[in-house]
């Protein structure tokens, strides 16, 4: 599992552990070991933006990794809550409309764990 960091970091640094630690645990318990030369998963955040995104060889050049966004996790300083956001096939992102904004992050990526609607995990 790569952690990237931004230099503009929004997020207190309490949250920002936090999220840094839940999303880092989820990385490395989703993928098995025996499965990470094929696929690592990895997170950025930058501002108050969380994004999870799946790393893949390449398919013509196999030592080049390819970059597929996953979820976006939005946090709203305002309202201390967390939006979720899915990504569309024009690598747009939308507001992920069955989860109502929550204070408790974990919950957020726990629907995308679950991924009822098929559109995270494709």
């Amino acid at each position: 599992m790569d952690y990237i960091e931004d230099e503009y970091m929004a997020l207190c640094q309490f949250t920002k552990k936090l999220v840094e630690t839940q999303l880092s645990k989820y990385c490395s318990d989703r993928i098995p070991s025996q499965a990470l030369n094929q696929v690592r998963l990895s997170f950025i955040i930058r501002g108050n933006n969380v994004t999870l995104f799946e790393e893949r060889p390449a398919f013509r050049y196999p030592s080049n990794w390819v970059t597929i966004p996953i979820a976006q996790f939005r946090f709203d300083e305002d309202t201390k809550k967390w939006t979720l956001y899915c990504i569309d096939r024009n690598a747009r992102w939308h507001l992920y409309e069955r989860v109502k904004p929550r204070t408790d992050f974990f919950n957020l990526l726990k629907e995308v764990d679950r991924d009822p609607m098929d559109i995270f995990w494709k």
